[in-house]
């Protein structure tokens, strides 16, 4: 938030914020990467994660076209490779990460979704925060059984215009079709079907388990029962980010950074 702009934010959400941090300022530092597949809860749980322990949400997507949109000199360079139709280079994402890092929000650590990909990527990603005198403190494996994916995402019907989202087994409409609130129809998106599903999940295996092989051996990896209720798996994820008996957890900071 520029500070130019603060005379225009109302008192209540000025309060809210200072609430907030306030509120954060004892909180431990967490760094936690999120890895699973399409469709297994990382999108229900990654705000829980974020509200609960003070942490920024990077998603690697949305991290690159802001700093395009923002017209940052990482965002200009990843704009030139993208219009040659390059693929972006795993320095310039972790370079936008390591950008997005200094940022307010991220003071008491980051959920990173998305990235890394491949075993490269991790090591790339360690350098980075070694340079920041930082380090992981656990990967968060959502494990769960492609059969089961199948069923969530192949029965899942969206309001476009909303963003609102159905299920025909766990959470169907009023009427098979329409949305609740408008009565409007109900779209599936063109990749929510079995074979488009399959493929990517065969592309997921292959490319991640190396990535979690990896975290394996540095002993940073929590596996989680991914296909057990949200609430279920909130506390699995409560658990792992216990660190109170962990000796290389740091001390809490006051308000630095903030």
């Amino acid at each position: 938030m520029a500070s130019a702009n603060l005379e225009d934010v109302s008192n209540e959400a000025l309060m809210n914020e200072m609430m907030r941090r306030m509120r954060c300022a004892t909180k431990p530092e967490k760094r936690v990467i999120l890895i699973g597949p399409p469709g297994c809860g990382k999108g229900t749980q990654s705000p829980v994660i974020k509200e609960q322990h003070c942490l920024c949400h990077l998603a690697t997507g949305d991290m690159l076209r802001a700093a395009v949109a923002a017209q940052t000199p990482l965002g200009v360079m990843a704009k030139q490779a993208m219009d040659k139709g390059e693929l972006v280079t795993d320095d310039l994402v972790v370079g936008i990460i390591d950008e997005a890092l200094h940022r307010p929000a991220c003071a008491k650590g980051f959920i990173l979704d998305g990235f890394p990909r491949t075993v490269g990527q991790a090591q790339k990603l360690d350098e980075m925060l070694a340079k920041r005198g930082e380090k992981l403190d656990k990967v968060l494996n959502f494990k769960i059984a492609d059969s089961i994916l199948e069923e969530r995402i192949t029965g899942r019907w969206i309001h476009p215009a909303s963003g609102r989202s159905y299920h025909t087994k766990f959470a169907p409409p009023k009427k098979p079709g329409i949305d609740d609130i408008t009565g409007e129809k109900l779209i599936q998106r063109k990749d929510d079907n079995a074979a488009v599903l399959k493929s990517r999940l065969e592309a997921f295996h292959k490319q991640t388990s190396p990535v979690i092989n990896y975290y394996e051996r540095k002993g940073l990896v929590a596996t989680l029962h991914a296909e057990k209720a949200p609430e279920a798996v909130t506390k699995e994820i409560e658990k792992a980010l216990d660190f109170s008996k962990s000796s290389h957890q740091e001390k809490p900071k006051s308000l630095r950074n903030w």
